[in-house]
């Protein structure tokens, strides 16, 4: 796997976490707890959403599936993301699967603030939200249930519809930087 460097060492960017101590960790240090952390590899998703017909989205690495009767899917954005705020009110979301020549489209909606869908193309799932032209698979899915969990919340979503590129590889996370496949 070959790995490119991110900015600031995470996925979400400035609606990630602080940069305060953590508690329970051995040092107590947040640089410590993400490296260790970042040696587990992960896709790149971008969770979209539309609330009043208006697209908002986020880059995220915490997204799972979570059951297959009912089928769910989870994943973690940060407490302090506005984006994330826009999606929830909106009910449902849609989790797009990054593909390998994909990193562009994940920094921009790890951006707090920027225009975040302007020259991305894109078409509404049947809740509304958005699903990204090119991606490797996408998951649209109504909220489920929300928990707490730090400074995240955990979304279990409810799936609606699904679909996978029938071909390509994944844009992945690891050691605080971007991944791919070499074969």
């Amino acid at each position: 796997m070959a790995v490119a460097d991110l900015a600031d060492g995470t996925i979400e960017g400035p609606d990630g976490p602080g940069d305060g101590p953590v508690e329970g960790a051995r040092t107590g240090d947040v640089a410590h707890f993400r490296e260790v952390l970042g040696h587990f590899a992960t896709g790149i998703v971008v969770i979209t959403g539309a609330l009043d017909g208006v697209p908002a989205g986020l880059t995220c690495q915490s997204f799972v599936s979570l059951s297959l009767d009912p089928p769910l899917v989870a994943f973690c954005p940060s407490k302090r993301s506005s984006s994330w705020r826009r999606i929830d009110q909106s009910g449902a979301f849609c989790a797009n699967v990054l593909a390998e020549d994909q990193e562009a489209t994940s920094r921009v909606f790890a951006t707090s603030g920027a225009d975040k869908f302007r020259g991305v193309g894109w078409r509404a799932a049947e809740t509304g939200s958005p699903i990204l032209n090119d991606v490797l698979a996408w998951v649209d899915c109504r909220i489920e249930a929300r928990h707490d969990a730090g400074d995240h919340h955990i979304i279990v979503g409810r799936v609606v519809e699904l679909e996978a590129a029938t071909r390509g590889r994944p844009l992945l996370a690891f050691r605080g930087g971007y991944g791919r496949f070499d074969n």
